[in-house]
């Protein structure tokens, strides 16, 4: 399943919702709301949203650097030279946790970076409570990448709060901030140590964590099988590279992939950050494999849904959001099973069962035949570009593929595509994919 936004969702902390230890006020984060009961501090200083003056902004991305540094480095003592006194003991231990689980990272690049958009206002009561000189809420996005996987760098929001006491900047939270929403998102090593392992490629990287060390290891000897399979039926335009996650938990999963993807329902998603169809890149490509998947995949259904995911992956910068669901999953389906002795009762059973019974279908699926479990439409669109590719060649099929990925269509621009694309009319196309349906799963 195909995703173009990387949808940051994140883990809650536990300390996140019981706010600043050691304060009299009290902060209460819950859905990015922010409220503040007054302490008695002195009087507040004056909140600043406006972009930071030039000083400033490099005092504070000196601060960001460090803390990137930390992290990457496993620095603990460095951590906690860098968190307020006044922020929660969590926030500290939180940070010393990540940056161990972190060791296991093969990073190319990490970092926080300000952005050119101005701060958020920080509360008058948070100002009053941390009793610091100044308090800012600047805008922050982590960049990373891993080393050999990625061909550009991925971003990511980050919500932090910085304190000034004198001439020294110090992190508070990365909890998020009242008016403002952007919530820091959550990589794997927020979720536990981290476990990796190299494609025989040098290249492609699996992540995951130590209980599911045999299964990062099974899915990093198939990538790059899956790799050269996916470049024979699309072509090498593409990175020819992987990152793939193996999720611990459905929270892990969650901030991976977007809370629109229900884990428990899905094996793996594929996700991305940025494209850039100019340059013909993308950036923060990852397929995520779900919690779910232990049980729902042996070790040969884990390999076929990686070729499935990693075909949405290269066809990333050709496709557009919104194009016809049963094109982008029927030539991932098709591209999961090329190659293989399966039997085309066994690649669509639920398929196979309605044509037996005589439910042999008589068009295109529907976006919104792929809601719910979705088994039927995925099955019959795969069906389609399997009898393309039969009957007019892997060439062909891609042809159509790139022509029907561009973009919503109306039903009637679909039909013409196909017509223009194979060279008929679509009563015929229709009428021989029943044929062949027939003939394969009859």
């Amino acid at each position: 399943m195909p995703r173009s936004d990387p949808a940051a969702r994140r883990r809650v902390r536990p300390w996140e919702r019981l706010g600043l230890a050691g304060l009299v006020v009290a902060v209460l984060v819950s859905a990015g709301v922010a409220m503040f009961a007054r302490g008695n501090g002195d009087a507040p200083a004056r909140a600043e949203s406006a972009p930071l003056s030039g000083a400033t902004r490099d005092d504070v991305q000196s601060v960001l650097d460090r803390w990137a540094g930390a992290v990457r480095s496993g620095d603990t003592n460095a951590l906690a030279a860098l968190v307020d006194r006044s922020a929660a003991p969590g926030f500290l231990d939180a940070e010393q946790s990540r940056a161990r689980n972190a060791a296991g990272v093969p990073f190319e690049a990490f970092g926080y970076a300000l952005t050119d958009a101005g701060g958020t206002p920080v509360p008058d009561d948070l100002v009053a409570a941390l009793g610091a000189d100044e308090v800012i809420a600047p805008g922050v996005e982590l960049r990373y990448s891993f080393a050999g996987a990625d061909p550009v760098p991925a971003t990511a929001p980050v919500s932090v709060v910085l304190a000034r006491r004198g001439d020294v900047w110090t992190l508070v939270t990365d909890a998020p901030v009242a008016g403002r929403d952007v919530q820091t998102w959550r990589g794997p090593w927020d979720f536990g140590p981290v476990v990796a392992a190299r494609a025989e490629d040098g290249e492609s990287l699996v992540l995951g964590h130590p209980g599911d060390r045999a299964t990062v290891e099974q899915i990093a000897r198939g990538v790059d099988d899956a790799i050269a399979r996916v470049t024979d039926l699309w072509g090498s335009g593409w990175s020819r590279r992987a990152v793939v996650v193996v999720a611990a938990s459905q929270a892990e999963f969650t901030s991976l992939v977007g809370s629109e993807h229900d884990g428990a329902n899905i094996a793996a998603v594929a996700v991305a950050g940025a494209v850039d169809r100019e340059s013909r890149s993308a950036s923060g490509q990852r397929i995520v494999f779900s919690p779910a998947s232990r049980q729902r995949l042996d070790a040969g259904g884990r390999l076929v849904v990686l070729r499935h995911e990693l075909m949405h992956a290269a066809a990333r910068v050709d496709t557009v959001d919104g194009s016809p669901l049963w094109m982008l999953e029927g030539y991932a389906e098709y591209a999961a099973h090329r190659g293989d002795d399966t039997q085309a009762r066994q690649i669509a059973p639920d398929l196979a069962s309605r044509v037996a019974d005589g439910m042999v279908p008589d068009r295109f699926p529907r976006d919104d035949d792929f809601s719910g479990s979705g088994s039927a439409a995925y099955e019959a669109s795969w069906s389609l570009c399997a009898f393309v590719a039969d009957t007019w060649g892997d060439a062909r099929l891609t042809d159509l593929y790139r022509a029907l990925a561009g973009g919503p269509r109306s039903d009637d621009d679909v039909e013409a595509v196909v017509e223009r694309e194979l060279d008929t009319d679509v009563e015929t196309f229709l009428g021989q994919w029943r044929d062949w349906l027939a003939r394969e799963l009859g």
